[in-house]
């Protein structure tokens, strides 16, 4: 996946847009690594991490 696609995916659950280019980045690099680790392929281990990414936006929406 691109980049700057995630960074589009990023901004649409909650990121803000002035960082989603950076946060883009690191989650490719460690969805690669997770995917590498836990003999997972990146598109699993980018899934895994985008719904936590999803969940933690969602609770600091609600001011948990």
């Amino acid at each position: 996946m691109e980049i700057s696609e995630l960074a589009k995916i990023l901004v649409a659950l909650g990121c803000p847009a002035e960082k989603s280019a950076e946060m883009a980045a690191q989650l490719d690099k460690r969805a690669r690594q997770l995917a590498a680790e836990k003999k997972r392929t990146y598109e699993d281990a980018l899934t895994h991490l985008l719904k936590l990414m999803k969940q933690g936006w969602a609770a600091q929406q609600k001011g948990f």
